[in-house]
């Protein structure tokens, strides 16, 4: 009898999940959207090859940074930091439409992506960890923040490279946006494929960084939050 009452409730639990799971990436106040959001900013970002495309990279950022602030309830002292960082980032993208040679305000524009990747992840994390309920919303949470602290590497290694006096990857050379991308999400899995090596500080004391990082966060947070959703036939809570 528990095994026929745990059949019937199965399908229409799964098709529940299903629903909020896709009226998650459609919903204003929802991490569904702000993920949804950060693949597309990785998306334009190995995507763009200009000078002057970078900037449609921090614009995008503008927009995901904004709405990660509103759906995480940032508290209002962080959203003052934020709005000084955003209002620099929005002046930052503006002014390099206007710059005709590349130079030094690539480095400062990767800079304020790094500052606006850095305020985000800990605006969630901080959300994720006051909600009382482990839910789709907070998996998707999550691996918004995981996604986030590997993009703000990413810039992180191409601000680096910008105001460095030495190419970035030695005789690879200073690398583009998506290798810089690549090399981070390989560096934060642990995966290692060593085609992409930082020649020097600060890009390898960064990479030793993220990799710690990158394991405590699917060991603590990831792996804590799947291992609380309800299995299949059972009832939340139960």
């Amino acid at each position: 009898m528990p095994d026929l009452v745990a059949d019937s409730v199965t399908p229409a639990a799964e098709s529940r999940w299903w629903r909020r799971l896709a009226l998650s990436f459609v919903s204003a106040n929802s991490y569904g959207l702000v993920l949804l959001l950060v693949t597309v900013t990785y998306v334009v970002s190995v995507s763009v090859t200009e000078t002057r495309a970078d900037s449609i990279v921090l614009t995008v950022q503008l927009a995901t940074v904004w709405l990660i602030l509103r759906t995480s309830h940032a508290r209002r002292g962080v959203r003052r930091v934020a709005d000084v960082v955003l209002c620099l980032a929005a002046a930052v993208a503006v002014a390099s439409f206007f710059v005709t040679k590349p130079g030094a305000q690539l480095g400062g524009i990767f800079a304020v992506c790094c500052l606006l990747y850095l305020i985000a992840p800990f605006s969630i994390v901080r959300h994720l960890i006051l909600r009382r309920d482990i839910d789709t919303e907070t998996l998707l949470g999550a691996v918004a923040a995981y996604l986030l602290i590997g993009m703000f590497f990413a810039f992180a290694y191409k601000a680096a490279g910008e105001f460095g006096s030495v190419p970035f990857y030695g005789s690879a050379g200073h690398g583009t946006l998506s290798q810089d991308l690549f090399f981070s999400f390989v560096t934060m899995t642990t995966v290692g494929y060593g085609n992409l090596v930082p020649a020097a500080n600060p890009g390898q004391t960064f990479a030793v960084l993220e990799a710690v990082t990158g394991q405590l966060f699917l060991v603590v947070a990831v792996g804590k939050i799947i291992s609380t959703l309800p299995g299949r036939g059972e009832r939340p809570g139960s």
